[in-house]
């Protein structure tokens, strides 16, 4: 977007067109090979995302120091926010064996969010329905085979689609619920939440920066370009908080999913 307004400076447009849903398809211009199987900016962009989260915890880790220090410490502080916040938080003792999980739906969806802010990037990932769909699936499929090892198959099946303390005869009304809610929507919600938030940021700045390139073109716009400016400025800063709270969100009701299939008082 930036490198829009600057390459605008000396070639005046034609006529403002305003941005649409195209800006987030990548699907037809391979980086890497060809066909249904190519690598595209999203695909590679998620991989640098696994390395980038790789090589920050193994710098932070390998060597671990008693007083830990730079990276080491920063590190240290997500996962004790994510073992304090979230784990201990929703699920108690229990949710200690959940923290790595918790750490890496965490940190990996922190970091593709981020991308969108990132100058030469500044595309973020999960506004893609592939990625959230994959993490919310992962999700789904987590919190049901945990739900079935700590209640057992049918126990578990049983606490889902006839929760205790509901007369019999609401069971009608309430397992077709219960069903749709647990088994369908629940991934679905979990995917489309952070889908929207992402297209919705990633759109609003295209729009200020594109704003902003046009606008200056004109004396008497200058102004406006220059509050457009300003704005997307704002909107950017704005965009890291929520890419983290979309993170934080996502990986918060991943523990409380975890918590209801595990908790026979579900």
């Amino acid at each position: 977007m930036l490198g829009l307004f600057l390459h605008g400076i000396s070639k005046p447009p034609a006529g403002f067109t305003p941005p649409d849903t195209s800006i987030f398809d990548y699907t037809k211009s391979c980086i890497i090979g060809s066909g249904p199987a190519c690598l595209t900016k999203v695909s590679l962009l998620m991989l640098l995302s696994v390395v980038i989260i790789s090589v920050l915890f193994l710098a932070a880790f390998r060597k671990p120091k008693l007083i830990p220090t730079g990276i080491q410490n920063a590190m240290e502080a997500v996962v004790d926010f994510i073992r304090d916040g979230i784990a201990l938080e929703v699920m108690g003792p229990a949710g200690l064996a959940y923290v790595p999980f918790f750490t890496t739906i965490f940190v990996f969806v922190w970091v593709n969010n981020v991308f969108g802010i990132i100058p030469g990037i500044q595309f973020p990932t999960t506004s893609r329905m592939a990625i959230p769909l994959m993490l919310a699936v992962l999700v789904w499929l987590v919190f049901n085979i945990a739900g079935i090892k700590a209640q057992g198959g049918g126990h578990y099946l049983k606490s889902v689609l006839f929760p205790p303390g509901v007369p019999k005869p609401i069971y009608i009304l309430v397992t077709p619920i219960e069903f749709v809610s647990v088994f369908l929507l629940r991934p679905l919600t979990l995917s489309v939440r952070l889908l929207a938030n992402m297209i919705a940021g990633h759109l609003i700045l295209t729009i200020f920066f594109l704003g902003t390139w046009y606008l200056q073109f004109k004396i008497v716009t200058i102004p406006f370009a220059a509050a457009s400016f300003a704005l997307g400025t704002f909107m950017t800063a704005f965009e890291v908080l929520v890419g983290l709270l979309q993170a934080y969100i996502f990986t918060l009701l991943t523990a409380v999913y975890i918590s209801g299939a595990t908790s026979s008082e579900h």
